[in-house]
């Protein structure tokens, strides 16, 4: 079943490259008493993620700081080191945008977002979304239909949902 608004998110931990290595970050020490956006896509590197997606979140950090939100969390199923480079290549770690890697899709399969990626050997990879919660409750979901488009989950559109 996939999340929705009014649920609370799911106990599950995210990997992020710090100053002090990796860490196993559990999701709700990321978002507890915290007006967050986590949005989550099929790849590093990808067309889509890197042209559109991170993009748009990066040309709306203002917009969303200003309607109260404390962090942007980035999210794939790819490794950490994988997404700490891919965040310092597009400028999202510059912009503050939390780079995380959920490397087994825990993460994602917990909120129902998963799909079977046949052409990266049958690994799961996540389906385009971005969600809002606000202690850990979900406020807003939105969810791509195309995953080669980036309109409903993109910046904007979180914005105008706010």
């Amino acid at each position: 079943m996939t999340i929705s608004e009014g649920q609370s998110l799911p106990e599950a931990k995210l990997m992020l490259k710090t100053a002090d290595g990796i860490a196993d970050t559990a999701l709700a020490d990321l978002t507890k008493g915290k007006s967050v956006v986590i949005f989550g896509l099929p790849g590093a590197y990808t067309g889509t993620c890197s042209t559109a997606h991170v993009p748009s979140f990066m040309r709306n950090m203002d917009a969303l700081k200003a309607k109260g939100v404390d962090q942007v969390i980035c999210v794939s199923v790819n490794d950490v080191f994988v997404m700490e480079a891919w965040g310092k290549a597009t400028g999202a770690t510059e912009a503050g945008i939390t780079m995380a890697s959920d490397p087994d899709a825990s993460f994602t399969k917990a909120l129902g977002l998963s799909f079977d990626a046949g052409f990266v050997r049958n690994l799961p990879r996540s389906h385009r979304y971005a969600l809002h919660a606000v202690d850990g409750v979900v406020k807003v979901v939105n969810l791509e239909t195309n995953p080669g488009v980036c309109d409903i989950s993109g910046g904007e559109a979180m914005v105008e949902k706010i």
